[in-house]
């Protein structure tokens, strides 16, 4: 699949609006399934005394899970609602006044603003953030070149399924630009195709034994199902990539693959490199142009 032709146009989803709402059910629960997602993958017990880069902030879950393991936490959004959120999140508990996270606007396709963070990060998390730039390739330019020596890359990109991810890039481009009463539809619609109506041979299966269907499978990561639709349905921007593709790009520019969670549907590849070539100047890795393999 050309992934040119899932370029951006048109409207963009509010992440922001959607992250508030979600905000208001973080819990110590879901912190604490966060943290453990980051112990998980990372392949860590804390990152005291590490640097973490938080891309596309979003709620602030991930930031505050890796500050509550002893990282020092910088996280930017381009998102004003996502920052604002971050912030509401860092005040509510308890690191307000904490220098060792700071919380700012700022965008992964944005050389300038990229420049002033003026160092490398031991730990560089981008979950679902830069298939939703408009220009996945050139962000992930720009993410290697944000890596120090011996540093991890966690991200998280949209699996490329073919046909059906154009389909789906019509359904988020039509939800945002339809009237509320249509995404509504769309919302319906699409909670039934990947949770009922594919899974009916299940359903069909499970009734004919006596036994009651599966429930649709519980979030991960302390996420909420309800959040997680209306993110993936709205979710404009989109892009996606093969798993080989994302593998070939990091590792022309030095990475190491040190962990891999692909998805046969759709939803996002997980990622975690480590850099083994040395990070280079910080400007030059910026402005190098990338190749998307």
């Amino acid at each position: 699949m050309n992934n040119s032709a899932l370029r951006a146009s048109g409207p963009r989803f509010g992440f922001g609006q959607n992250w508030q709402s979600y905000a208001k059910v973080i819990d110590d629960c879901r912190i604490q399934e966060a943290r453990a997602s980051l112990r998980d993958m990372l392949a860590v017990e804390r990152l005291t005394g590490k640097t973490f880069l938080d891309i596309g902030c979003g709620s602030g879950l991930f930031s505050l899970a890796a500050r509550e393991l002893g990282a020092t936490v910088h996280s930017f959004d381009v998102d004003a609602d996502s920052v604002q959120c971050t912030k509401d999140l860092r005040e509510r508990y308890g690191f307000g006044e904490d220098s060792g996270w700071v919380v700012e606007h700022g965008s992964i396709l944005d050389h300038a603003y990229l420049s002033t963070l003026g160092t490398h990060f031991d730990v560089v998390y981008a979950w679902g953030v830069l298939h939703h730039t408009g220009a996945l390739w050139d962000a992930c330019q720009n993410v290697a070149g944000l890596v120090a020596s011996g540093g991890l890359l966690f991200l998280a990109i949209y699996n490329d399924q073919g046909r059906p991810s154009r389909g789906w890039w019509w359904v988020k481009y039509s939800y945002n630009r339809a009237p509320t009463p249509m995404r509504l539809v769309l919302l319906a619609g699409s909670y039934l195709w990947m949770y009922q109506i594919k899974r009916l041979p299940l359903l069909v299966t499970s009734l004919a034994r006596g036994r009651l269907p599966e429930r649709v499978p519980a979030p991960e990561r302390g996420m909420s199902a309800w959040h997680d639709l209306v993110d993936w349905v709205g979710g404009y921007p989109f892009e996606v990539a093969r798993p080989g593709q994302v593998f070939d790009f990091f590792c022309a520019r030095g990475f190491a693959l040190r962990r891999l969670v692909t998805r046969s549907g759709h939803g996002n590849n997980e990622f975690v490199f480590e850099r083994v070539a040395p990070a280079g100047d910080f400007g030059a890795a910026l402005r190098s142009p990338p190749t998307a393999g």
